[in-house]
């Protein structure tokens, strides 16, 4: 086996070629049949597969999971599965927490109960499908068709709580209820007021209907019932009646006060229009409005008619009067547009309709004496320079005089400031580098008119054009290092349409004044310069380190020196020639431009110094917590001004008054003071008249106090000392209409709006194991007194103390009180008393203004929730009319 078995000597012998096979064409000719169509596929469907008879659903849609604490046990003859203790079925949108849960799912129902043990019941059922929660003593559910019964349930509608013995539940938006009760109290175990519904349809998050309905408080059932009611309970802003307050006044009888209808028109804008009536024919309108886009602006609008008529007609005492009030408050988000800006605030309409309107709103402003409007564009034109252009439209009227003064627009138009020889780079050194001009430009068109005109074609009559192009040319540089230097001269250049002719009639030898109409113009040119500096002084009381109280005490002075001179135009002067009684001929002088809008150039010449200096002074004091390193720094005058000019060119009476003023913040910065006076150092005559004499060289003393004045205002309350600002909303109300920002001449109240006094904070009594008693309170106070005495009266020209506080007497009383005493007049000035009363579920107010031209009164008493709020009792006097 070790030699091979196959071997060959040499290579295989070369195969024969094949043979090929030969090639011939068929010359017949195979030709397709064009009859013949292409195959088409087709889907044959089977009858007998298709059944009309539709297949029966499955027993359940949706898979059920369920739990259970203790056990869940299935009986397969029963058909029915048991759930113990923290039982939990889920079902597509369905879920039941209870106690005890059976699933009978041969017919389809779910019945879910509470434990009954030793103590009585626990683990009550949870039902919720969707939004809606219901929890009852026990369910039964029809996992088919939706529908459930529901004994003694608890479900929250929108602020509300419907407590039904039997409820059926028709679908998911329909429930049915047998002797419900419906509340808002917080106390469900014993609520202090609800509504018995016999029968009602319910409707989650829109409505409750409902038959024959009264009121139960404290379980003592009331005459207060209606056949049939509606309760709304949608939570989406919708249209609606806003129900009105009744009552009685003294003189236009019974009346039906803010009603009307509310407007949901859409997210951004609403609308409510509301009135008064009065069965002598008195009646009055109000029309409110807000608007808001966010990040671009918002606002509202207001206006009030009234039609007021006093007495009945036919009477001697009849009288009639209209008075109105718009408002309009507008603000532009500043995110909205950064070059221009658009706002608004108007309050304007009659003299009278604070003092006259007999609408709750208006009682703290009825010492109103300004009302004030102003409407006004901005707009920035970017670039170099920089150009800022303003629209203002502005309105300021005096209740008592009448008088309107009206600004129809004011153009003001200004070029940043533009340095002609700064530097290309770096900062700006001397008064060369500094130099620099600007251009500014203000124009108006202002109306000076009464109440009787307004709104009238006569009100244009008395307007004045004009305009006034300002050029100043400023420069400052440092003087000796510690001295701050400003130069400037200023060009201006005055436009107007107004001007005058002055002559004397030489028949009736009266002066004659003729109004021109016509452009004319002045111009006029001033210079000034300035220089002050900063002096620091600290006085140390406390070199050796002894720890006294009073550690240091800084002082800064800041003193300056400015000098003006004003050139006399006497070009812009004429005279005319006045002839009296004995035949004299004289020369008076007048200006053209007198009583033109921006007045007639000056025509002395003046030169005169500047001189004031202004002080505040500091203290550091050794802090009262004494793990405190530093010592604590206080303000012991915030400023000490005093001012004075000497008159170069004058040729008398040169020094004029030293003016000094001063302010501080003491206790906490609580306090604010704020004093001033003036002291002039020339003597009177024996007619009062100022002479041109010093008064210690009179015999009197170096200066003569001719007035002063003195302001002090504080605010303090029980919690740290700082004010809770509970009123923000009837403050808003005050300041909107031209009021105070404070309560100290009382507050706007109208109990039945809840838009001056909702409060969404609950008082809670906080419960502790030791008695600690605390009663809050707040109390805002207000001095001022002025001193007279140019002519020698040396009298108190007013004196005044004003206060107002709040008190709460226990939990839920509180007492509030606005008034003051007028010490120059010895009587008080206007009252008014508020007392409160928190009934949990209810509110109770009363308001009193016990004396004055503004006597009246007015009782409230309602429901909290704004579900129920037009469920009130509101009695008020009104105030008497006043001639």
């Amino acid at each position: 086996m070790l030699i091979n078995t196959l071997g060959f000597a040499q290579e295989l012998p070369k195969s024969n070629e094949p043979i090929k096979p030969k090639r011939e064409t068929d010359s017949v000719l195979v030709k397709s049949d064009s009859l013949r169509q292409q195959p088409v596929n087709l889907k044959v469907v089977d009858s007998i597969k298709t059944d009309s008879i539709i297949k029966k659903p499955e027993l359940l849609e949706d898979i059920v999971k369920y739990k259970a604490k203790d056990y869940v046990s299935i009986n397969q003859r029963e058909k029915k599965i048991y759930l113990f203790n923290e039982a939990e079925v889920y079902y597509k949108d369905m879920e039941i927490k209870s106690g005890i849960i059976v699933i009978d799912y041969s017919k389809n129902l779910v019945y879910a109960g509470r434990i009954k043990d030793s103590t009585g019941y626990s683990q009550s059922p949870i039902f919720k499908q969707g939004p809606t929660v219901v929890e009852p003593d026990s369910i039964v559910f029809n996992t088919e068709n939706q529908k459930a019964l529901i004994w003694n349930s608890k479900t929250e509608q929108n602020g509300g709580v419907i407590m039904s013995e039997l409820t059926k539940k028709e679908n998911d938006s329909v429930f049915f209820v047998k002797n419900a009760k419906f509340t808002t109290s917080e106390n469900l175990d014993d609520p202090e007021y609800y509504f018995l519904m016999r029968k009602a349809k319910i409707v989650p998050d829109k409505k409750v209907v409902t038959g024959l309905t009264n009121l139960f408080i404290y379980g003592v059932p009331t005459p207060i019932g209606l056949p049939f009611a509606y309760f709304p309970l949608t939570s989406k802003q919708t249209s609606g009646v806003i129900f009105p307050t009744f009552g009685q006044q003294n003189d236009r009888g019974y009346f039906l006060q803010n009603g009307g209808y509310y407007f949901a028109i859409s997210d951004y804008f609403d609308l409510a229009v509301l009135g008064d009536y009065f069965t002598n024919g008195s009646y009055g309108l109000r029309i409110e409005n807000n608007y808001a886009v966010r990040y671009k602006f918002r606002g509202n609008l207001s206006f009030r008619y009234e039609n007021l008529l006093n007495s009945e007609r036919g009477f001697p005492d009849f009288s009639q009067s209209t008075i109105f009030n718009f408002r309009w408050s507008h603000t532009q988000d500043a995110k909205a547009n950064p070059s221009s800006r658009f706002s608004a605030s108007v309050n304007i309409g009659s003299s009278q309709y604070f003092q006259q309107s007999i609408n709750q709103f208006n009682n703290s402003n009825f010492l109103n004496n300004t009302l004030s409007s102003s409407i006004s564009y901005s707009k920035t034109f970017q670039g170099e320079p920089q150009v800022n252009l303003n629209l203002t439209a502005t309105h300021q009227q005096n209740t008592q005089t009448q008088d309107i003064n009206l600004t129809l627009p004011t153009l003001q138009a200004s070029v940043s400031r533009i340095f002609p020889f700064e530097p290309k780079s770096g900062t700006k050194k001397g008064a060369i580098q500094n130099i620099n001009f600007q251009y500014n430009v203000r124009g108006e068109n202002r109306i000076q008119t009464t109440d009787s005109l307004f709104f009238k074609s006569e009100m244009f009559d008395d307007a004045r054009i004009g305009m006034q192009h300002t050029i100043p040319l400023t420069t400052n540089f440092k003087l000796f290092k510690y001295f701050s230097t400003s130069v400037s001269a200023n060009f201006r250049e005055t436009w107007t349409l107004n001007t005058i002719r002055r002559f004397q009639d030489p028949v009736t030898e009266d002066i004659v004044t003729v109004d021109r109409q016509g452009f004319d113009a002045y111009r006029t040119y001033n210079f000034s310069a300035s220089i002050g500096t900063t002096i620091y002084g600290m006085f140390d009381f406390d070199k050796k380190g002894k720890g006294r109280r009073i550690q240091k005490i800084r002082h800064v002075m800041r003193p300056s020196i400015s000098y003006n001179i004003n050139p006399a135009f006497d070009r812009y002067y004429e005279t005319y020639e006045v002839v009296d009684a004995d035949g004299t001929t004289s020369d008076e002088v007048y200006s053209r431009f007198e009583g033109s809008l921006f007045g007639a150039p000056g025509r002395n010449f003046s030169s005169s110094i500047g001189l004031s200096i202004g002080n505040n002074f500091e203290a550091k004091v050794r802090d009262k917590d004494s793990t405190a390193t530093e010592p604590k720094k206080i303000m012991l005058l915030n400023n000490l001004n005093v001012s004075t000019s000497y008159n170069l060119a004058g040729d008398s009476l040169r020094i004029s008054p030293v003016r000094v003023t001063g302010g501080t913040q003491i206790l906490d910065k609580k306090m604010n003071i704020n004093f001033g006076m003036t002291l002039d150092p020339y003597a009177l005559d024996n007619n009062n008249t100022k002479i041109d004499r010093f008064n210690i060289d009179n015999g009197g003393s170096l200066f003569r106090l001719t007035n002063a004045n003195l302001n002090i205002s504080y605010s303090l309350s029980s919690k740290n000392f700082e004010r809770d600002p509970a009123d923000d909303r009837a403050i808003e109300e005050s300041l909107r209409s031209g009021g105070r920002a404070d309560d100290l001449f009382g507050k706007p109240e109208d109990f039945a709006d809840q838009r001056l006094n909702d409060d969404d904070d609950k008082k809670k009594e906080i419960d502790s194991e030791f008695y600690k008693f605390t009663i809050p309170w707040s109390l805002r106070l207000a001095y001022a007194v002025n001193y007279s005495n140019t002519r020698r009266q040396n009298q108190i020209s007013s004196h005044s103390l004003m206060f107002s506080g709040d008190i709460e007497l226990s939990p839920r009383w509180s007492f509030g009180a606005s008034s003051g005493y007028d010490f120059q007049n010895q009587g008080f000035t206007y009252t008014q008393f508020r007392f409160e009363r928190d009934l949990l579920s209810w509110r109770m107010n009363f308001s009193w203004i016990p004396f004055g031209p503004r006597t009246s009164w007015n009782f409230f008493i309602g429901i909290k929730s704004n579900l129920l709020k037009d469920l009130k009792y509101d009695k008020r006097r009104q105030p008497d009319r006043q001639l």
